[in-house]
């Protein structure tokens, strides 16, 4: 039997990036103020929104490719350029979360992991905006891997490539259905909530 006081050593962290250290990058809050911004019908772009973004975050289209499918299927008063400057100043940081994971990566020295569903252009970004190359060692993006979760097979690549035992990773998402997908793998996962609920259970694995 496991000894309470004594967890399993914790040598990973796997990360969510939207929900999780940032805002989400593109969602439905995301999309209504881009409506409203460019005069757009709502219902018409989350309909092709939900058409064709998969294929985007599959890392199978390209960022200009999927606003042509879903904005710029018909003459507008706005350029892509303009688009693609709204959707990246949507990105803002929680910076909380991400000294939490800075300072649990120097204690423990963690080797730290993104996974995430994400499309390329964003995904760059994003990762360069908010400098989360400076820690974070692995980005296994569904743009880089060609699958999204929840396909199994993006945590057993983040296994494969961080080269640690799925019973020493905690995966740490905002999606509770994902969260359950890397429990069923056997990596022990925190469905975030809030950065104090997180670290409370980070602390009951050992990392105080």
């Amino acid at each position: 039997m496991a000894n309470p006081s004594n967890p399993r050593r914790v040598k990973a962290l796997f990360l969510d990036v939207g929900g999780v250290m940032l805002t989400n990058g593109w969602d439905r809050r995301s999309r209504q103020a881009a409506a409203k911004q460019f005069d757009l019908d709502l219902n018409e772009l989350n309909d092709r929104h939900h058409l064709t973004f998969d294929t985007y975050e599959s890392g199978k289209l390209s960022l200009d490719e999927y606003l042509e499918r879903s904005v710029f299927y018909q003459e507008r008063a706005f350029t892509v350029g303009d688009f693609r400057k709204f959707m990246f100043d949507q990105s803002v940081a929680f910076p909380e979360m991400i000294s939490l994971v800075k300072a649990l990566k120097v204690k423990y020295d963690l080797r730290i992991a993104v996974v995430n569903n994400e499309g390329r252009e964003l995904n760059e970004y994003r990762i360069a905006k908010f400098g989360l190359n400076e820690f974070v060692e692995f980005f296994i993006s569904s743009c880089f891997v060609h699958f999204r979760k929840p396909d199994a097979d993006i945590w057993k690549i983040a296994l494969d490539i961080a080269q640690v035992p799925r019973n020493e990773v905690v995966y740490i998402d905002d999606r509770q259905l994902f969260v359950q997908v890397a429990e069923g793998l056997g990596i022990r996962s925190i469905w975030h909530q809030s950065v104090e609920a997180t670290q409370a259970k980070l602390a009951e694995m050992g990392l105080v």
